[in-house]
């Protein structure tokens, strides 16, 4: 990986879009920082301490994550890229449902142009509205649960309006950035401001763990982070290769076919969606907890205790088998065996000793869940880990693993597939290998 960034940097078109991914990164890092208008720096930082010394994890804290840390500060990109995310993830979901936006899909790069401008307006909309619930929480306390101090001393209309517009906009500049770093740059742009984001907050929570538990298990973490992410990017570069074969066939005066290749199914097909899927739904008990009036209520308790609680048990079970049941949701939604099967038909392939149609619908669905199975026991592994530290560390009510859940499995996907789109530039600009 190291050899491939370095014979990038060689290359002038290639150092050109590295630099210019490291500005643009660079510029929605300086926006990170930057508060948002009528906001109380002092009390931000005072209720950050009060938030960091209490380990606070709560119903903002993936969106927090998301946004590298810039949803608590407030700042004018608060919302990250969470707005788009959702966006993306409701149009996705629409395009099984909506038969227009089906349509669309099959158009080729014009349907998915305007898919994209959906999602551009569908991304503003939510931003006004996570925006405004964000400013509401942060005047009634709950963004902090810790921190009595006022965060925004204005109450008027005219700073509430004002603050929604800047981080709507930072939403929209966010949006732009993603783009321009996709077509000028390395990557897909929207995955590799995730990426920064996330990688942002790992020094902090590495250099808490240093003050707290000391050098040894600083060390055992490192090592812990080594195995697992050599683990993650096994398991993200399985796949199941199924050999498909195409008959020769006569057009005109030519003959086209006659080669082998192979369908590839990975064992993680779904991606990180059902473990972003499982938080969110999670995260609806403390919602409601927060809107029951009665702090002292068996329900509340309850929910409290055992679900609310990420070292419970029961909080640990219902997390994994909720990302069991998403990742065999969503790749049902994602892929259609009937509709690949049915395109090998009408282009002549077939699976060797499976008959074209109905038959290799009913293969690859087969095949599809046996090695969904693993897939989603690995996700549900990842995603539970920091759980599992918390409930087996003495001081894990106040302390965060940072190499587990949802952001090593970003980080990772992002960066394999960053280092292969550089090979790939890589192999266009060098012939050498075919010509020794």
């Amino acid at each position: 990986m190291l050899q491939a960034f370095a014979a990038a940097f060689r290359t002038p078109d290639l150092r050109r879009k590295l630099l210019f991914s490291l500005a643009i990164i660079a510029v929605y890092r300086l926006g990170a920082q930057i508060p948002g208008p009528g906001v109380s720096v002092a009390a931000i930082n005072s209720c950050l301490e009060a938030a960091q010394a209490s380990d606070q994890r709560d119903l903002y804290s993936l969106v927090n994550l998301f946004s590298g840390g810039a949803l608590l500060r407030l700042s004018i990109f608060a919302l990250g890229i969470m707005p788009y995310i959702t966006a993306s993830i409701i149009v996705q979901l629409l395009v099984v449902v909506i038969p227009r936006f089906e349509q669309l899909k099959k158009e080729g790069q014009s349907g998915q142009a305007k898919l994209t401008q959906y999602t551009r307006y569908l991304t503003i909309a939510l931003a006004v509205l996570q925006s405004t619930g964000v400013i509401a929480l942060a005047r009634s306390g709950q963004l902090f649960p810790n921190c009595s101090q006022d965060i925004i001393p204005s109450d008027s209309i005219w700073t509430t309006v004002v603050l929604v517009v800047a981080m709507t906009a930072g939403t929209a500049v966010i949006m732009w950035l993603g783009e321009l770093l996709t077509e000028k740059g390395i990557g897909n742009g929207m995955s590799v401001l995730i990426f920064t984001s996330i990688a942002a907050r790992i020094p902090a929570e590495g250099g808490q763990i240093l003050q707290t538990r000391g050098g040894f298990v600083f060390a055992l973490v490192c090592l812990l982070a080594v195995v697992i992410i050599t683990s993650v990017v096994y398991v993200e570069q399985a796949q199941r290769r199924i050999p498909v074969q195409y008959a020769k066939r006569m057009v005109g005066r030519r003959m086209y076919g006659g080669t082998s290749t192979y369908l590839p199914l990975k064992v993680n097909q779904a991606g990180v969606i059902p473990v972003i899927f499982a938080s969110s739904l999670l995260y609806l008990p403390q919602l409601i907890t927060q809107l029951q009036g009665d702090e002292t209520g068996p329900v509340r308790r309850f929910f409290e205790n055992y679900v609310i609680d990420q070292s419970s048990p029961v909080h640990i079970a219902v997390y994994f088998g909720l990302i069991v049941f998403f990742t065999y949701f969503y790749v049902s939604i994602t892929f259609n065996p009937e509709e690949r099967a049915e395109d090998m038909k009408r282009y002549g392939g077939f699976i060797p000793g499976i008959r074209p149609g109905r038959p290799t619908a009913e293969y690859l669905q087969y095949v599809l869940s046996r090695i969904t199975l693993p897939g989603s026991i690995y996700l549900g592994l990842v995603a539970v880990l920091p759980n599992l530290f918390l409930s087996i560390t003495q001081e894990g009510q106040n302390q965060n693993f940072p190499f587990g859940g949802t952001a090593v499995l970003i980080m990772v996907g992002v960066g394999l597939e960053t280092v292969k789109q550089i090979e790939t530039q890589l192999n266009q600009r060098n012939y050498e290998g075919f010509l020794k």
